[in-house]
Parts: structure tokens; C-alpha cells; sequence
């Protein structure tokens, strides 16, 4: 693997690791949210990688190949007072947990910052490696 391709490698899995990111947040925003008009309440997405050949020497990168959504059934409140309140009386929130989604934030951003300095690494010792020739 040549100098180079570290950089496709790495800039692979910082574009994935902002994608994880992301979802991450909008998962972290819809914690609390309940049934849409559609009666049908946010489920928490998950980011799935894959590996994809990058550059000539088919140096092993990172995609994001789909964003799934849990299956997992969401949280049930009983409160017949609020207008979301099925046949029941029970309201139905999301299925994000906010413990889980910190604990994958928090890996994501860990993941981004190693890239990013295996990156300046790699920069740095082209630049050593230039001024060897002077």
C-alpha cells in the first residue's frame, strides 16, 4: 500500500463516520417523540458499513452501505388526555435509546478524530520524506 492510499483509506471512514454522526443526532433528537399523523412513532436508524477497494493497489476502505431501522417496538405511555392516545389510552414514543445513541456518538466522534489523525501522520511523514531530498 503506498503513502497515498492511506488517505482514501482514512477520508473513507471520516465521510463514513460524519454519515454515523449524523444519524446519530437525528436519533438523539426524535428521543422523546411521539406518533406522527401516520400513528406511527420514529424508529432509531443504525448505520451499516461494508468495505470497498480503494484506489489502484485496492487498498481496503469503509462505505456506508445502508441505514436500517430498528425493529424494536417503541416505548407504550399510558396518558388518555393527550391527543396522540390510541383506542387504549396508551401513546406510543420512539425507540431510541438516549444511553445507547451517546455510547454510539461517542465511538463515531472517537472513530472521525483517529482518522483524521492518522491523516496529519501520514502528512507529516511525506513532508519528512521531502526534506530528506533538500
Amino acid at each position: 500500500m503506498s503513502m497515498f492510499s492511506i488517505f482514501n483509506v482514512s477520508g473513507s471512514a471520516v465521510s463514513a463516520q460524519s454519515q454515523r454522526l449524523n444519524v446519530v443526532a437525528s436519533n438523539l433528537a426524535n428521543v422523546d417523540a411521539v406518533a406522527g399523523p401516520d400513528g406511527k412513532a420514529y424508529k432509531a436508524r443504525q448505520v451499516v458499513f461494508q468495505t470497498q477497494a480503494m484506489g489502484p493497489d485496492n487498498a481496503a476502505g469503509v462505505r456506508v452501505s445502508a441505514i436500517k431501522e430498528s425493529e424494536t417496538p417503541g416505548r407504550r405511555v399510558h396518558d388518555p388526555s393527550h391527543p396522540s392516545a390510541d383506542a387504549e389510552g396508551y401513546v406510543t414514543h420512539s425507540n431510541v435509546n438516549a444511553v445507547d445513541e451517546m455510547v454510539n456518538m461517542i465511538s463515531a466522534s472517537r472513530s472521525y478524530q483517529n482518522n483524521v489523525e492518522v491523516m496529519n501522520t501520514a502528512k507529516s511523514l511525506l513532508l519528512k520524506t521531502l526534506q530528506i531530498g533538500q
